[in-house]
């Protein structure tokens, strides 16, 4: 699409109606490749923050790639994955649903006009002050899985329609040592009654299958299980109309494929003659994860010993194989906030260096910037050796801690640098959006690379 077709507003910080995020199109053969350079070069002679730079394209892709390939489920985005404004405006002009944990994602959540109806209070302990806030704002779907809280639901929230979450089987070690969430079959019968006895409306259930387990016979074992608690209300006289198939969507076509082979003729054997039944689920990741590109610079470097005996480290003497400690100017107590909950869940790196191919690559760990043992974010990983103001990229990071909250300070979170191409913008309006309409809180403006910078090879890691 011409460029000179779009229509460009510049961000101001003014009145309530002006935009309050700008969003960079990338013209031409420009790309995101570019725009790192740009910052990265803009950094070095700043202050050499830590910063993301998001490609919103992707988040449009995603989009299209679940309406062919998962039709008959409606998606509803989890914020606790991702809470940028930016993104929230985004998936709810494209007209999915959300997931909020807490009062902040609910208020963010109606802040763009997103109908009550479209938004579930998730979590199975909820604080009283979101329960009243659901109720005040006319939000109904809540998720349940113990007596106390249908008991505190029914208290603040009484016209509230409760989706029932059942337990999933344990099939690999994340999961068995993860705190269990959900009821069984037994606890589900147990719920469905006193939920009757309190006069609480049951409309659902919600199951999960993590990414972790997702194998045939782990959604043949939820499927059916929903079914057994989608027959139980009905017996008890409640009108079962949602079935929530929970998250586990790393964002990869390949994964969507499988679960999608998975999941179908299962809800077709168990809810082919369902009447206005409802299906939905909750990606997070799937959305965001590879939308963002997360640059950290190094601040600090150690050179130890590599010590095979898994030893504390000693000091390096001449024939020792050295390993490579390096301090970067955020960590887990910051945008790898993810990492104390998922081990998995930092991409390897990439360094931004100029790279020959001849170049030996060097055990090393990386760490956050604090004194903190736990600040530990890769334990180790092939690389060249780097030197302080080097930079480092890790891509995949939009799930990992951009809903985080910063223990220096909410000011000191990475600057988020958002774009897209002027194809990715023309598919957003092909899915029937439009800025001055849909998506008022942000501005298109054009994307100012500087020529003169130099590029430098990234290197890939062994």
């Amino acid at each position: 699409m011409p460029s000179q077709n779009i229509r460009l507003r510049m961000s101001m910080k003014g009145t309530l109606d002006e935009p309050r995020f700008s969003v960079e199109l990338l013209e031409g053969s420009a790309a995101l490749r570019d725009v790192i350079d740009k910052h990265i070069h803009d950094q070095t002679l700043a202050l050499k923050s830590a910063f993301f730079v998001a490609d919103l394209g992707v988040i449009v892709r995603q989009q299209v790639r679940w309406r062919t390939k998962m039709d008959q489920i409606r998606p509803f985005y989890t914020l606790k994955s991702n809470s940028s404004p930016v993104v929230v405006e985004i998936l709810a002009a494209l007209g999915t649903g959300f997931v909020c944990s807490n009062k902040h994602e609910l208020d963010l959540v109606k802040g763009f006009g997103v109908p009550s109806q479209d938004i579930i209070l998730g979590g199975t302990c909820k604080q009283l002050s979101h329960i009243k806030y659901a109720a005040k704002h006319n939000i109904p779907l809540l998720v349940c899985d113990n007596e106390a809280e249908l008991r505190k639901i029914a208290r603040c929230h009484p016209k509230a329609k409760v989706l029932l979450l059942l337990t999933s089987e344990s099939c690999c070690d994340r999961e068995e040592t993860a705190i269990p969430f959900g009821s069984t079959l037994k606890d589900c019968r147990r719920l469905l009654e006193c939920a009757r006895e309190l006069s609480l409306q049951v409309t659902g259930v919600k199951f999960n299958v993590p990414s972790c387990c997702q194998d045939a016979q782990a959604f043949s074992h939820a499927v059916s299980d929903a079914r057994c608690v989608f027959d139980m209300g009905e017996e008890l006289g409640f009108k079962m109309s949602i079935l929530d198939v929970g998250g586990g969507f790393e964002g990869s076509e390949a994964q969507l494929d499988k679960v999608n082979q998975m999941l179908k003729p299962m809800l077709d054997m168990y809810f082919s003659l369902s009447t206005g039944l409802t299906i939905i689920a909750e990606p997070g990741a799937y959305y965001v994860s590879s939308a963002f590109t997360l640059a950290v610079n190094i601040i600090a470097k150690k050179t130890v010993a590599r010590d095979f005996s898994g030893q504390p480290h000693k000091a390096l003497s001449a024939n020792d194989e050295p390993e490579f400690l390096y301090y970067m100017n955020d960590g887990v107590y910051g945008s790898f906030a993810n990492k104390l909950l998922c081990e998995d869940s930092i991409s390897m790196p990439l360094a931004h260096k100029e790279v020959s191919s001849e170049e030996p690559l060097f055990s090393s760990s990386l760490w956050g910037p604090s004194a903190d043992d736990l600040d530990q974010v890769m334990e180790r990983c092939l690389l060249p050796e780097l030197s302080v103001g080097d930079w480092l990229l890790f891509s995949d990071a939009g799930a990992n801690g951009l809903g985080a909250t910063f223990t220096n300070g909410e000011e000191h979170k990475p600057p988020v640098f958002y774009n897209i191409t002027e194809r990715d913008w023309q598919e957003l309006h092909n899915c029937g959006v439009t800025l001055d309409v849909r998506m008022k809180n942000f501005s298109l403006v054009p994307c100012c690379l500087q020529p003169n910078i130099t590029k430098a090879s990234i290197s890939t890691p062994a």
